[in-house]
Formats: C-alpha cells, structure tokens, sequence
C-alpha cells in the first residue's frame, strides 16, 4: 500500500494574477485498488471487522455509489463477505458501478427509498440485523467514529501546511476527520455535493462526537452543488474538461469537479488573500465517471 499521497502543484495565469499556491492533494493515487477517500473511510473498519471475527459488512449506498465499490473491493481484497443495501430499484441491465461491484463478490440487496432512508437517517438496523446477525454495519458514505481516525491521516501524513483546506462532501466523514486533525488550526472550506442545509450540524455531530469539539475554523459553501447530487451543468462539464487539458488531472462531476470549479471561481472573486496557500483534497471517485457518461453522453476522461 502506497504511504505517500502527491501534492501536486497547479500553475497558471489566475494563480500567477492572483498571487495564490494551489496544490492538489492526490488522494485518487493512493491505494489504487480503493483510492480515494473511500480506503481512509474503510481502512479501520475493515481492520475492526478482522480484530473481532466479523466475516460479513454490510452498508448502503445509491446505484452509483463509490463507497460500495470501494467496499466490494475492500471484501474481495481481505476475504470479508459483502452486501450492499442500495437505495431504489436496481438498474437492469446494472451500471458499471453496481456490476463491478457484484463481480467484486457483493450481494446487493435494493430497497425502496423510503425504507432506505430509515436505514440512514434514523439508523435504525433492526430488520437488517434480523436478516444478517452476525453481520458488522457501516453507514452509508462509510462515515463513522473509524472513518474520522482514518480520514485524519489524509492531514497527519501531509509534507506541508497550508492556509485552506478545500474538500468535497458528501455524508461529511472526511471533512470531519481534516478537522478534527487540524484541531482548529487553518481554514477548512466544504464544497457539498448535495443540496440543503443539513451539513453543518452533521459536521458538528460527528466532529462533537469524535473529538468533543465543534470546530469554527471551517465554512460550508453551497453555492456550487449544480443541482445537487449526480446533477451538472454544462459549465461545470466543460470546466472539467479545459482543466484535464491543462493540468492532466481527472476530476469526478459529482465531488472534485464542482471543489475545483468553486476554488478557481472564489479566487477569480479574491476571496483568498494573496499568497495564500491552497490544498484541494482530489477524494477519487473516478470510477463512476463511466457510468455518467454512458448515463448523459459525456466524454469526461476518466484517468
């Protein structure tokens, strides 16, 4: 397993205009068979589940959900059995996603939404467990009191200090293992993938019940989810797109695509000082990029 995660510095005329370093943290080349933010998540799970004689996880996610690729592959990889509870019918024939993920040795059991939502909301497991007793549950995203230890090292193992921390978010796990890291030091900039409001409370939850603190050292910026979960907008596309060609670094439309359009649209507006000193966290996701260009005819590059 690679140890060593790239911060890789961007160049170019707004930067140089602007006075800012702006580095990308290549979270998506770590760990390659799970990259991304999803092996920090699983990490210490999946060491718990070995330590206490669990042969079986189950968690849940929608039909083009990362963390259950990533967990599939993680069940293949450690000899762990696997299931995914995913939210709404599944697609027939199945997605890239959900396909691999069976190939992966994942069973995957649908449910409809309403019930799912009692799943992950209220966490309410009963009928779950009814069916998998001696089965370890993982919520959905992965983000529990292990994916905040394992999301913490994505700071700890950092070369550098930096003035922003910029990271996607989706269920809230890796922002609040940065921060609980950072222990509220330097600024932490959330760039959410969903609509709604919701996320500043999930992070002081989670922060609150990992560390005992609700940190103020961050800011949720809500003005750039396009739509909210698995929605773009063509801008959003063809920024993706001009970067790649430029910088030669994919992005994901769900999470990274919308942080770096955002970060590049805050500094064109000077919300960062000059010479400030950027990281973006790249959190992977890139292989569902497949699955949404086959789903809206895009072209993205995915690698």
């Amino acid at each position: 397993m690679r140890s060593f995660v790239l911060n890789q510095q961007l160049s170019g005329s707004l930067l140089e205009e602007k006075g800012i370093q702006l580095f990308i943290k290549r979270e998506d080349l770590f760990f390659p068979a799970i990259p991304g933010n999803k092996w920090r998540k699983l990490k210490y799970n999946v060491a718990f589940a070995q330590e206490n004689g669990y042969e079986h996880i189950v968690s849940f996610g929608g039909a083009f959900s990362n963390h259950l690729s990533a967990l599939a592959t993680a069940g293949k990889l450690f000899g762990i059995k696997t299931t995914g509870i995913v939210r709404g019918e599944l697609p027939s024939p199945l997605n890239s996603t959900l396909a691999q993920a069976r190939v992966d040795g994942m069973h995957l059991l649908s449910v409809d939404r309403a019930t799912y939502k009692t799943y992950t909301q209220n966490d309410d497991w009963t009928a779950l467990k009814a069916l998998y007793p001696s089965a370890y549950f993982i919520p959905e995203g992965g983000t529990n009191m292990l994916a905040l230890k394992g999301c913490e090292e994505i700071v700890i193992e950092s070369m550098m200090e930096y003035d922003y921390w910029c990271c996607p978010v989706g269920t809230g796990g890796t922002i609040s293992g940065i921060l609980s890291a950072l222990d509220g030091k330097q600024q932490v900039l959330a760039f959410p993938a969903l609509k709604g409001d919701f996320l500043q409370h999930q992070i002081n939850k989670l922060t609150k019940a990992y560390t005992g603190e609700c940190y103020t050292n961050y800011s949720v910026l809500s003005n750039y989810h396009f739509g909210g979960y698995a929605k773009y907008k063509p801008e959003l596309i063809d920024f993706m797109l001009d970067f790649y060609a430029q910088h030669k670094i994919p992005l994901d439309p769900i999470y990274t695509g919308k942080m770096i359009y955002g970060i590049m649209d805050l500094m064109a507006m000077d919300f960062f000082p000059q010479g400030s000193r950027i990281v973006a966290v790249h959190t992977g996701g890139l292989q569902g990029i497949a699955g949404f260009n086959k789903r809206f005819g895009l072209a993205l590059p995915t690698g």
